[in-house]
């Protein structure tokens, strides 16, 4: 089963080299492209795709709004938000949007795959690098506070996929099965009232409960 994508960006190029880079794995089939925030909601209800991969910055549409527009039509679609920039506040405004994932331009093609992939299965929201700078943001904000609606074990998974981890990398550093590493993760959804892994993240960070 092949997931749908439409791509959002302004610049040809990087629409053509996203292209290439989804084009190496037979699960993704592009459906359409837009080169703004307004073409990306025309284009998202006429083919409705799986996964949207959005740039966050557009002239004639700004891709965060449209990000808005698009989950309040299609909640079931997911959206990967791209960016040029490191700036945790856009993360965050991602986040209330309704983002699924956050990914850097620059970073290298082979990990891009990896984790559009990952996030397509509701895996790993953003890089290890965007982590380091988030966590690198916070720190001295706030102590580490240990949660109490969390076991020992929770907590662990916790720190590993607030730096990024995806679930098969969780099960290999904690030495778990990955329907363990599942289980343990709808259980710390479920404690800490958010619906995903990036509200799960930005909860983390914002409450103190990520190790500095």
């Amino acid at each position: 089963m092949t997931i749908k994508v439409l791509i959002v960006d302004d610049h040809f190029l990087s629409r053509k080299g996203i292209a290439s880079i989804l084009a190496a794995n037979p699960l993704f089939e592009i459906v359409g492209e837009a080169t703004n925030g307004t073409e990306a909601l025309e284009k998202a209800v006429q083919l409705q795709p799986d996964l949207i991969l959005m740039d966050i910055r557009m002239p004639d549409g700004d891709g965060l709004e449209a990000t808005g527009r698009i989950k309040s039509a299609m909640p079931q679609t997911k959206i990967i938000m791209l960016s040029v920039s490191d700036d945790v506040q856009d993360f965050f405004e991602a986040i209330k949007r309704g983002a699924q994932g956050y990914l850097l331009k620059n970073m290298e093609p082979e990990y891009w795959l990896d984790y559009i992939v990952s996030i397509a299965q509701g895996e790993a929201p953003i890089s290890r690098v965007l982590a380091a700078k988030i966590l690198q943001e916070f720190a001295g904000q706030k102590q580490t506070v240990a949660d109490s609606r969390l076991s020992e074990r929770e907590q662990e998974v916790l720190q590993l996929i607030s730096q990024g981890l995806s679930n098969k990398e969780i099960s290999e550093t904690l030495y778990l099965s990955e329907s363990t590493v599942k289980n343990h993760l709808r259980n710390i959804l479920d404690k800490l009232h958010v619906q995903n892994r990036m509200q799960l993240i930005a909860f983390a960070y914002k409450n103190g409960l990520v190790e500095h």
